[in-house]
């Protein structure tokens, strides 16, 4: 039984929902050195610039950034390497049906530790045009005050 459980979330990439179209998701383990792993645990990481792609059939995760483990020898990692995505091969086939589309692409929402094992959540996404997510925006601000208003009107009475 590991000594953690539940999730612990080490990074979000906030940016992904903004500026793009979220289809579907999926959880991933990701495999990783040591080092990683214990940098992870520091809570550092940052997603902003990751998206995945497929090598021979495999995914791989490129672009996040895990610094190296400040305690770490010269086994240390590469900060930005290369890094592979485990799924099932029937979740790998409809991720690679769904990419093969243009303008659809494999983004990374979150990274974190679920009962002691580092996952991804990765999802399929097409990007938003400017004017998507102005309306986007536009939509959240509305929603936030009408709910604003129908608060304060339920305060008032």
């Amino acid at each position: 039984m590991p000594k953690e459980s539940g999730r612990q979330v080490v990074a979000t990439n906030r940016k992904a929902r903004h500026d793009y179209l979220v289809l579907d998701t999926y959880e991933a383990g990701i495999a990783l050195q040591g080092t990683e792993v214990k940098s992870l645990r520091a809570g550092r990481a940052s997603l902003v610039d990751g998206f995945a792609v497929f090598y021979n059939d495999e995914l791989w995760l490129e672009g996040i950034h895990i610094p190296e483990y400040t305690q770490g020898s010269w086994t240390n990692h590469a900060a930005r390497r290369r890094r592979k995505l485990l799924l099932h091969r029937d979740e790998l086939t409809k991720i690679s049906h769904k990419i093969r589309e243009s303008g659809y692409t494999i983004v990374p929402l979150q990274l974190y530790f679920l009962n002691g094992l580092a996952k991804v959540e990765i999802a399929v996404a097409r990007g938003k045009r400017e004017y998507d997510k102005r309306q986007t925006l536009r939509e959240k601000q509305d929603n936030r005050e009408a709910l604003r208003a129908i608060r304060e009107k339920n305060l008032g009475a």
